[in-house]
Order: structure tokens, then C-alpha cells, then sequence
């Protein structure tokens, strides 16, 4: 008996399963990064592969495939948004306090000023960082997109 591959087994699963799980290995990498979200945003290329093959397998057209590819990275990068929100977002009313000094908090000072320096952080954490991801993630998927399009043009192979 020989085994044979079907791509669909693995990218057909469940799109709410793959959803959750991705939120799960999400917040894994943002607990490993310590709250800074680099291991996320290295984790959005391989998650734009896996949009790009699960899109191309159930979406009809090239061009349905992709803008399907690029609201798959919306979402992971909305998720993301949320985990950064929840991590650095009770930092935010200490902008607005005027006895805390910030530069005792130990956050880099990125502008040379402890209060600037708390803004331009959580800038950096909370709105550039999601984006970031989302650019990676597009990034894999495009990438994946090229390598599959030209390998395939007629389409996914199926197994017999």
C-alpha cells in the first residue's frame, strides 16, 4: 500500500481550528519575545505560506486566491493587534499621568526623553508592530503565490 499526499487533508481542516490555534502559537511567540512582538512578526511569513497553499486550494482564480490570502493576514495581524493591546495597553494612562516618570519604568529611551520615548514605545508596540506582521505575512503569501503559479498555472493538482 503506498501512501499518496493530498494537500486538501492539510489545508482543509477546519477554518475556525486553524483560526484558534493560530491565536494560541501567537501569543506563544509574544510571550517568548516578552511582550515585543519580533517572534511574531518572523512567525507571519510562515503564516502567509500556509494562507497562500490554503487559499489557492479552495478559492477558484488566481486573483480570488490572493485577495483571499490578503484577508487571512488582515485577520492574523488584527490578532496581533489584540495581544499587543492587552500586553502594553495598561501602560497608556501613565502617558497622561503627571507624576509618574517614565524613565524609571525601564523601557529603552528610544528619544532621549522618558515620556516621549513611553509614546514612541507603545507606538512602536501596539500600531507599527501588527503592521509589520502584516507586511510578512503578505510577503509569504506573494512569495508562495509566485513559487506556486508558475509551477501550477492551471490550478492545485489533485490526487487520483
Amino acid at each position: 500500500m503506498r501512501f499518496r499526499y493530498d494537500p486538501a487533508r492539510t489545508f482543509g481542516q477546519n477554518a475556525v481550528g486553524a483560526f484558534i490555534a493560530y491565536a494560541v502559537i501567537d501569543g506563544l511567540c509574544a510571550a517568548l519575545g516578552m511582550g515585543v512582538p519580533f517572534f511574531c512578526i518572523l512567525l507571519g511569513f510562515s503564516v502567509g505560506w500556509f494562507n497562500a497553499l490554503r487559499a489557492w486550494h479552495f478559492v477558484p482564480g488566481k486573483a480570488g486566491a490572493m485577495k483571499r490570502s490578503l484577508r487571512y493576514a488582515l485577520l492574523t495581524s488584527l490578532v496581533t493587534l489584540v495581544i499587543m493591546v492587552v500586553v502594553w495597553g495598561k501602560l497608556v494612562p501613565m502617558v497622561f499621568h503627571p507624576i509618574i516618570n517614565p524613565g524609571n519604568m525601564g523601557l529603552p529611551l528610544l528619544l532621549y526623553e522618558p515620556k516621549p520615548s513611553l509614546i514612541g514605545w507603545l507606538v512602536l508596540m501596539i500600531v507599527v508592530s501588527p503592521f509589520l506582521q502584516f507586511l510578512m505575512t503578505v510577503f509569504g503569501s506573494f512569495l508562495t503565490f509566485l513559487f506556486v503559479f508558475n509551477r501550477w498555472p492551471e490550478g492545485p493538482p489533485s490526487v487520483p
